[in-house]
């Protein structure tokens, strides 16, 4: 292991056994080979199979176990044992394509960054290898040039941490990552970067693979916008913002409760629970006027059955329109 490595690679594990063994497979075919690898389990119960499928990389790693403290703590425990000038987040269940960390140090050479991100190919069990994260995830939106405040409060903007290269110190000097929070915790630190002055910035290659570990989707939804809205009120009560920033926040902020209570509404819709239905569709008209809420809110106060019928057929033609689309030559 070099004394001074260029980058440290800092993979934090928790039930990833049966993927950890890939991912470092990626990182150790890496063009570009000035670099540690530091590998924390955060109180993994699969410690046992951990170890088995980390053995061939052992005496290559630096290999950290603590008690489960989350993502957050697993991470800084990897940023105090880094060595390098810049450190490279990978998950444990994602993969780098072999030119991974080469792109990404020329990118940062080139361009003087304090933190980059490339892009990644979205894959799961059973979605192919064909979309990437920024056309995905991020719906089409600006995935080029500088990343912004604005642009990550109002959602336009989102970095994959796997496929992040930042400057170390930076890192630290933003607070590095708040072990009170046991998700979105990657975002909340971009959001600290972007306030303290980094500079942020995209690259369009896609340099990594990105994995979705699918759920119930209506779960995944209310809990992924309960996690955002911890964050947002996190940043609207503790940071020194400026009263446009702070506006901006409260727009986010209004927008996931809309989103929150839009995904609540159609569960209770769907379950013919039509006065806990409407009370959120009313709450979400309030945080957002709309005719199709208004039109939603009126059915649901007179014959709900009805909207529970049109509901169901929309949502049969979907499926039916979907599996058409994916047949057409």
């Amino acid at each position: 292991m070099n004394q001074s490595p260029k980058v440290s690679v800092i993979i934090p594990a928790y039930n990833a056994a049966a993927f950890v063994g890939e991912t470092l497979g990626s990182v150790f075919a890496q063009t570009f080979t000035d670099y540690e690898v530091i590998v924390i389990n955060d109180g993994s119960p699969d410690t046992e199979a951990f170890e088995r499928a980390i053995a061939p990389y052992r005496e290559r790693i630096n290999y950290i176990k603590q008690e489960n403290r989350g993502a957050s703590a697993a991470r800084n425990a990897g940023l105090n044992a880094a060595r390098g000038e810049l450190v490279a987040f990978l998950d444990a269940d994602d993969t780098w394509l072999t030119n991974y960390l080469q792109e990404q140090i020329d990118f940062m050479h080139e361009h003087q960054p304090d933190l980059i991100c490339g892009d990644a190919i979205v894959f799961s069990d059973s979605r192919t290898d064909d979309q990437s994260y920024m056309d995905v995830l991020m719906n089409g939106a600006d995935h080029f040039g500088e990343v912004t405040f604005e642009g990550l409060i109002s959602g336009s903007q989102s970095l994959i941490t796997s496929a992040v290269v930042a400057r170390r110190q930076k890192v630290i000097e933003a607070g590095s990552f708040d072990e009170n929070l046991r998700n979105a915790q990657d975002f909340d630190l971009w959001i600290r970067m972007a306030l303290r002055g980094a500079r942020m910035g995209y690259q369009r290659k896609v340099l990594a693979r990105y994995r979705y570990r699918e759920g119930s989707l209506s779960g995944d939804a209310v809990n992924r916008v309960n996690r955002e809205l911890r964050v947002y009120r996190k940043i609207l009560a503790q940071y020194d913002l400026t009263a446009s920033q702070r506006t901006q926040v409260e727009r986010a902020i209004r927008r996931l409760d809309r989103e929150l209570n839009l995904v609540l509404g159609k569960e209770h819709l769907n379950r013919s629970e039509f006065d806990q239905a409407l009370e959120c569709f009313r709450k979400a008209r309030r945080a957002q006027p709309s005719w199709k809420l208004r039109v939603t809110c009126a059915l649901l106060s007179v014959a709900p059955n009805v909207l529970t019928t049109l509901n169901s057929s929309l949502n049969a033609w979907r499926k039916r329109a979907g599996g058409i689309l994916r047949n057409t030559p």
